[in-house]
Order: C-alpha cells, then structure tokens, then sequence
C-alpha cells in the first residue's frame, strides 16, 4: 500500500461499483477499500512470484497489457499509472484518462538504475533489457498518444509528460492523509529518512553526511542498497528495516527534521512529515520543490552531495529549534488531504462523467 495504491483508494471512494484491471495483484496485501472491488490481473498474475518479480518480466508487459479485455460496456476507464497500464484495450466508445505519477523513468532515463534494482538479471537478462526498451517505448508512447485526457500528479510530472509523449495534462496532487498525524508531539533528537534502500534515492549522501557530523540518524526501509549502506554508516545511524504505519508515525511524529536527499516525481513522505510537524530538509529539485516551502517548512540544499547536505545540517542546527513551526508544516501539508483530491479530480473529470451520463458522485 504505496502511493499508487493510496490514489486507488481514492478511486474506488469515488466509483464503489467500478471494477479494476491491474497487471499484477497481491490481493492479501491491499486494503479493504480496494478488495471490495472485483479485480482483474492479466495473464502475468498467473505467473508464480510474479507480483514480487515483475521487473525481470518487463519483456512481457506490453504483450500482458495488450491481452487484457474491458468490459464491452466500459464507457470510461481511468488509470492510475507509472508504467504502461494505459496500453490496456478499450472499445471504440470508450474515454481514458491517465493519471500518471510518472512517465515511467526505466524506459526513459533511469535504464541503469532499474537493472542494478533487478536482482537476478545477469548479464543476459541485462542485455535483453536494453534490447527490449525501444520496444517498451514504443508501446508506452503509442499508448499515451490513446489517453483522452492526462491528469499528472505534479508541475514536475506535467513537464515529463510533455517532453516524452508531448501531451498536454493538468496537474492534481495525489492524496497524503495528514488526519492520521499529529503535529505537536515532542521532538527528539534524531533525524529521520524513510524510503525504498535503492540507488536513485540517493541514501548514501545521508549516510555520508551524519557520518561526518555525528547526529543521530534513523532510516526506515529496505532494498537492494542496505547492506552497502549499513557497513559504510557508523554508530549514530539505526537502520529500522521496513515498519508497520504506527512506527513510522511515531518517528514522523517526534523527529528532529526529516531527510530527502533524492528527487521524485511527488514525493509523499515530505508531506507526511509536515503533517506530523517535522521541517524537511531536501534537495532542491523534483516534487519536492512544490510540497516544501523554503524557510517556512523546510529548507533544501542546491546539489546533491555530501557535502551539500552537510551544509544544510549544519545551518538547520545553528538556526534553533524554533526556526520552523509545526503548525506551519501542518498547514502546508493540509493543501494534499484525500477530500481535496476527490474534489479537485471530479472537477478534472466532470465533462467526462456527464458524457457518458454517470452521475457526479456526491462528496
């Protein structure tokens, strides 16, 4: 239950009676909200441990995707997308609007970092991968080119939407439930990571820089990096593995400031953490620059090295405690509650729902 999951919550809230149609599934892990639907895998969900490897089948996705049949009465389908889903087939009536976390970045621009994160590839499945991407691309553009109307999750998605399929999209940030926090907990004297242990999140930098200042540092999560991280990380960093919702929120909730060394397309985890009252200290580019505000909730540092954030350490101590406010952060984060996603989505999709003559769900 990760972000893409979190915007399919919202969904079935919004459409209970809608049925949905996923390339894989690990239904025991998915909340009731979302079991209540029918859900349809493609062929690929027939595949044993295919929901844990999926990366390694990726060869396989377009032709899954394009096996996949909608009901003959669908009149609008609406994907929630970071991958190819979007490819699926509908009939000729029938609308489709994309919400798309993300042109998917192992197709364009992250190739090398999506191999090192699929473990048992080897050298053959490396060079089928490469040799499979144009292919991918194409289908992933054609695909997109099919997509009546793009809803992007951030400005920043908006500009890769454009640059990739040249679409244009509107932009509704994603659902962050900022009632499941609160604000003004005590703080510790500990920093706070949490997030997926993989290359392009960039967690050496942290691990690095409070080697070098000495600060208490708590990461939260787990992936193909944590073993690297942890022999190079010294007495003052804790690695937590992966935690159930109450632990993260108590660390959320009682941490010094929270860190976000990498680039993402939203980023939902500074938004939680200003929910629960922590100043964010990020690197000063992707989603983050929309959910964080500078000086007022957090503080960002301009390149992403060691010795960057380091700096940004260093100035968030030498300004007091004080130099942040958790009402302000609680605020900030107030503007990506779940209520204003429905909302602003219905707005997004309004003209589609009286076309196909469906009621506009009351909020």
């Amino acid at each position: 239950m990760r972000g893409g999951e979190k915007v399919l919550e919202q969904f079935c809230q919004l459409f209970p009676n809608a049925d949905i149609y996923s390339l894989v599934a690990s239904k025991e892990k998915l909340s009731d909200i979302i079991r209540r639907h029918r859900i349809h895998v493609s062929m690929l969900g027939k595949v044993p441990f295919a929901t844990e490897r999926y990366k390694p089948l990726l060869p396989f996705h377009p032709a899954a995707i394009s096996s996949m049949r909608m009901d003959a009465g669908t009149r609008l389908a609406i994907c929630s997308d970071a991958a190819m889903i979007k490819g699926i087939r509908l009939g000729d009536e029938a609308k489709l609007v994309c919400y798309c976390h993300s042109p998917p970045r192992y197709l364009w621009e992250m190739q090398s970092s999506y191999k090192s994160q699929s473990s048992g590839l080897g050298k053959l499945g490396g060079y089928v991968f490469d040799s499979v991407v144009p292919y991918c691309q194409r289908f992933d553009f054609n695909a997109a080119q099919r997509v009546d109307l793009f809803i992007a999750n951030s400005k920043f998605v908006q500009s890769r939407i454009k640059k990739y399929y040249n679409k244009d999209s509107v932009v509704v940030n994603p659902p962050v439930d900022v009632e499941s926090f609160h604000h003004l907990n005590q703080r510790s004297d500990f920093y706070l990571l949490i997030s997926e242990l993989v290359p392009y999140k960039r967690i050496d930098l942290a691990v690095e820089a409070f080697n070098a200042c000495g600060k208490k540092l708590v990461v939260i999560g787990d992936g193909s990096e944590r073993k690297s991280l942890e022999s190079r990380a010294n007495s003052n960093i804790t690695f937590l593995g992966r935690q159930p919702f109450d632990v993260l929120r108590k660390h959320y909730e009682t941490c010094r400031a929270f860190v976000f060394p990498g680039v993402e397309d939203f980023g939902i985890t500074p938004v939680e953490a200003q929910a629960a009252g922590s100043p964010v200290i990020a690197f000063g580019q992707g989603g983050a620059l929309e959910t964080v505000v500078a000086g007022q909730t957090g503080y960002f540092f301009e390149e992403q090295s060691v010795e960057c954030l380091l700096q940004a350490i260093i100035d968030f101590e030498n300004r007091g405690p004080d130099a942040i406010r958790p009402e302000d952060c609680r605020e900030n984060a107030e503007r990506y509650h779940p209520a204003i996603f429905r909302r602003r989505m219905l707005e997004s999709l309004g003209s589609f729902l009286k076309e196909i003559g469906h009621e506009i769900p009351a909020l």
